[in-house]
C-alpha cells in the first residue's frame, strides 16, 4: 500500500495551510501572553507561600522554624499547587492548541469514514484486551483517541499506558498506540502474540491471567526468539502462528523495528499493540509556528501507516486472502 494516495489532495492542503496562516496569528498572541503569565502566576504564588512560612515561624519553636510539622505540610501543598497553577497560566495556550487539534484532525485524516477524535477519553474497546497481552493492569490513561472506519472495517485507535501499581510501586505494564479492530473471521477464543518474557515473569503471568493457555511454535527459529505464542484453541492457532501471522509478524519487525509489537485475536476482537515512547500525534509547543510538511504530513502518514497494518493483521485469519505487506 502507498501511503501517498491517503494523503491530502491539493485543495485540502490549501485549505489547511490557510488554516496554518490563521493559526499563526493566534499562536503568536496565546506565546506573549504564557510568556507574562507564567512568571506572574508563579511569582505571585511563591510570594504567597514564603508569607505563609513566615506567618507559621511565629508559633514553630525556635529550632523548628522553617521546618515545623505546618511548614512540611505547607511546601507539600505547595508542590502540588504549583502544577495546576502552572496550568492555569498556560491555558491560553493549551485551549488554543487542542481548538485547533480539535479543528484539523478530520481535515487531515479525510481517508477516514466517520472520524472522531478526542483527547483523553477512554476507548470503548479497552474493556475487551485480553489480559494476556499486557499482563494485569489497574491504572490507564489515555491521550489522542481515534475512531471511524478504514477500509469499510470499524476501527479504535488510541495512545494509552496501561500500569499495574502494588503498595507504594508502580509498573507499567505496556506504553505505546493501541489499534482495536474487527476482523475478517471469528477466531474461535483466544490467540496472543506477545514479547518473549523471562521464566520470572513467565511464572508471574501464568499466575496471574496467562494460566490455560497452551504454548505454540511458529518453526521460525527469530519469530520463536522474539515471541511467545499462546492459545486456548491449538487446532485453530496453529495454522496461523506457522503462516499468516508469522507472515505478519516478520513484517512487522521490519517496519516497527523498536520494539516487538503485539496481537491478540479473539471472537470478532482484533488488538494491535505497538510499544512507543514517543507521542505519535502531537504538535510542537506554543513557542514554535506551525508548517505542514514539517507537523502535519507526518502525523497524516503515521496513522496512514498505523492503519495498514492494522489491516494486514486483520486478514491473518481469513480463508481465501493471504496477507501481504502494505507496501505490496
Amino acid at each position: 500500500m502507498d501511503t501517498k494516495q491517503f494523503m491530502p489532495g491539493g485543495d485540502t492542503v490549501a485549505r489547511i495551510v490557510g488554516d496554518l496562516e490563521r493559526y499563526e496569528q493566534e499562536r503568536r498572541d496565546a506565546h506573549r501572553k504564557v510568556q507574562w503569565r507564567v512568571p506572574v502566576f508563579l511569582g505571585v504564588f511563591v510570594v504567597v507561600v514564603v508569607a505563609l512560612a513566615i506567618a507559621f515561624n511565629s508559633f514553630a519553636d525556635p529550632q523548628e522554624q522553617w521546618f515545623s510539622t505546618p511548614h512540611v505540610f505547607l511546601y507539600f501543598g505547595a508542590l502540588v499547587a504549583a502544577f495546576f497553577i502552572y496550568s492555569a497560566a498556560m491555558s491560553p495556550a493549551t485551549k488554543l492548541q487542542q481548538s485547533f487539534r480539535d479543528h484539523l484532525m478530520p481535515i487531515a485524516l479525510g481517508f477516514v469514514d466517520n472520524l472522531r477524535y478526542q483527547k483523553g477519553r477512554t476507548p470503548d474497546s479497552i474493556d475487551r484486551l485480553p489480559d494476556q497481552t499486557v499482563g494485569t493492569f489497574n491504572r490507564r490513561t489515555f491521550d489522542d483517541v481515534f475512531s471511524g472506519r478504514y477500509e469499510g472495517f470499524p476501527f479504535e485507535l488510541y495512545e494509552a499506558t496501561l500500569s499495574h501499581k502494588a503498595g507504594k510501586s508502580e509498573s507499567t505494564r505496556f506504553r505505546g498506540v493501541v489499534v482495536a479492530f474487527e476482523t475478517i473471521t471469528p477466531f474461535p477464543g483466544l490467540l496472543v502474540a506477545t514479547r518473549k518474557s523471562g521464566q520470572v515473569t513467565k511464572f508471574f503471568q501464568n499466575m496471574f491471567g496467562g494460566g490455560g493457555l497452551k504454548e505454540l511454535q511458529s518453526g521460525d527459529a527469530g519469530l520463536d526468539d522474539a515471541y511467545d505464542f499462546r492459545t486456548d484453541h491449538p487446532d485453530a492457532a496453529l495454522p496461523l502462528v506457522t503462516g499468516r501471522l508469522a507472515q505478519a509478524l516478520r513484517w512487522l519487525g521490519e517496519t516497527w523495528p523498536d520494539d516487538a509489537a503485539r496481537i491478540a485475536l479473539r471472537g470478532r476482537d482484533g488488538f494491535l499493540l505497538l510499544p512507543l515512547t514517543k507521542n505519535f500525534f502531537e504538535l510542537p509547543g506554543i513557542s514554535t509556528p506551525l508548517d505542514y510538511k514539517a507537523h502535519i504530513e507526518p502525523i497524516v502518514a503515521d496513522m496512514v501507516s498505523l492503519l495498514a497494518t492494522a489491516s494486514l493483521v486483520r486478514k491473518v485469519g481469513a480463508k481465501d486472502d493471504t496477507p501481504q505487506s502494505p507496501a505490496a
